[in-house]
């Protein structure tokens, strides 16, 4: 079984080699235990049911698949849109490894992040050295501008106050009295990464302006705030720059790790490179407005800008398709005064031109999607607004009012009339909606692959295929840099659907002489 330098194999066709078939049907036959094939397959069968989806339906202790993630996810993809900040994570060194790790597969990038490690004893008497030491290793070792510190399950559950334990290690000499290290309780099993994310980001804010309100005034320095929320394509923040600059708007991008995370291969590692420098948080209570572009995540933020900031925070929905990116330019440009250019005026007439020649293709697929609730509820405007029909709509974490607006805005359509809305469901129930309803493609993140697979093992007339847009997306790669937002995003978005539809037609008419009747040349 051993391989040699002259024929070095993939792991694909490596495991198709009949030693490798014969040593895996050995580890199934006398190892495994498994039950018979016939058992197997007749209880794959009724997971297709609609007996079983019934059932699925009703768990309660159980999720599978639940597609989100935990808060310090989020935590620490926000302390990485500021400029040399280190994020640190107060909990145990394998909570730490898991965020890097995810984001090391979705961005392709390494990624910065610490923890001071807490093990059983931390767990018994508290994280309190473990935070002494690791806050003065870190800035010594990696020399940041700051530090954001979050916590883990376990610094939750033991009650460790991050604000009582910062205070302490700057009181006693173990880093600087003045240097930055905003803060923000995370606890994995309430939320999302969303939730992190807004609170990671509420603390920063907190830190740098709550004390230092005095002579700010809104409206002031003639800007906009923009809060992007938690953004993994790399080209929304890059479009949101630019969309600003054509408009001719002064603005500030808070939070905004697209540098940190797409770094050039030149022969030089950059720790930290780009992000929001701290002068413009400092400086962000004096701007006419924040424009939260993920709002149904953003709830922490929301009030924190409102209460102390005094800001109207005008209501803004994701700038995720035609329609929606109207709307928060047409919001822009009221704020600030500034007219909409002829640019922005063209592009947005190019992609008119591109939904129209695309509409014949995508009227009436179906679709099922999940994703975060702003992402959803951006998704299913668009497609919408394409003619197609978003069958089946999921997000693990949202709420009733969530729900409702959802429900509403596809009951004013005609193309949302047979579409269903769930909350605090997880993949294993859409899982079962695409057997028992199948729509004609899922939009989502990787994990949907599974669930297409497991249509396709049921018969080829079954499967349904998956457009991934999402996060994270780990088994295709550069995807992460394209954009979902502004008139561009929808371009990109249309172009990635109706060429994934085109595909399948092509796939469904290529048997020669039996389905290839419809195999055209041009479509």
């Amino acid at each position: 079984m051993s391989q040699t330098i002259e024929k070095i194999a993939p792991s694909f066709p490596l495991f198709r080699d009949d030693d490798y078939k014969d040593s895996l049907a050995n580890k199934r036959d006398a190892f495994e235990e498994a039950h018979p094939q016939e058992k197997i397959e007749k209880t794959f069968e009724w997971t297709t049911s609609l007996e079983y989806q019934e059932l699925n339906f009703q768990r309660q202790a159980l999720t599978i698949n639940p597609a989100k993630a935990c808060q310090p996810l989020g935590a620490v993809l926000c302390a990485l849109g500021f400029e040399k900040t280190l994020p640190y994570v107060h909990g145990s060194q394998g909570c730490v490894a898991y965020f890097r790790t995810y984001f090391n597969r979705h961005f392709k990038e390494p990624v910065a992040c610490v923890s001071d490690s807490m093990i059983e004893d931390a767990a018994v008497f508290g994280g309190q050295k473990n935070m002494f030491e690791g806050l003065k290793n870190a800035k010594a070792l990696y020399k940041p501008d700051m530090i954001a510190v979050s916590t883990t399950c376990m610094a939750e559950v033991i009650g460790d106050d991050l604000n009582a334990f910062i205070t302490n290690a700057k009181k006693e000499g173990h880093i600087e009295e003045s240097f930055p290290t905003p803060f923000a309780h995370t606890p994995s099993f309430v939320g999302s990464h969303t939730t992190g994310w807004d609170n990671m980001f509420e603390g920063t804010l907190r830190y740098f302006t709550l004390n230092t309100m005095e002579g700010k005034e809104v409206g002031s320095n003639g800007k906009i705030n923009l809060v992007p929320g938690f953004e993994t394509y790399l080209g929304n923040y890059r479009v949101l720059h630019r969309m600003m600059r054509e408009m001719g708007v002064g603005y500030a991008l808070l939070c905004d790790p697209s540098e940190v995370l797409d770094t050039p291969a030149d022969g030089e590692y950059r720790m930290y490179d780009g992000g929001t420098p701290i002068a413009e948080v400092e400086d962000a209570p004096n701007a006419i407005d924040t424009l939260l572009l993920q709002p149904w995540q953003l709830a922490k933020t929301r009030k924190y800008v409102k209460s102390t900031w005094h800001h109207p925070v005008t209501d803004v929905t994701i700038p995720m398709g035609l329609g929606a990116t109207d709307d928060f330019l047409m919001a822009v440009s009221e704020l600030t005064g500034k007219p909409i250019p002829e640019s922005l005026a063209k592009e947005r007439g190019r992609l008119v031109d591109m939904m129209t020649d695309s509409h014949a293709w995508l009227h009436g697929k179906t679709f099922a999607l999940w994703g975060d609730a702003d992402f959803v509820l951006g998704m299913t405007r668009f497609l919408l607004e394409m003619g197609a029909e978003p069958r089946h709509i999921l997000c693990n974490a949202a709420n009733k009012r969530w729900k409702k607006q959802v429900e509403k805005m596809c009951a004013d359509s005609p193309y949302g009339q047979n579409s269903t809305v769930h909350t605090g469901a997880d993949l294993w129930h859409m899982r079962s909606l695409c057997f028992t309803d199948k729509p004609d493609f899922m939009i989502g993140n990787s994990y949907g692959k599974f669930i297409q697979r497991d249509t396709l093992k049921k018969g080829r007339a079954f499967e349904v295929p998956l457009i991934r847009i999402g996060f994270p997306i780990f088994d295709r790669h550069h995807l992460h840099r394209q954009t979902t937002l502004g008139y561009e995003g929808a371009m990109q978005m249309l172009t990635t659907i109706v060429n994934a539809v085109l595909e399948r037609l092509d796939d469904e008419t290529r048997e020669m002489g039996v389905t290839d009747f419809n195999y055209d040349l041009v479509r």
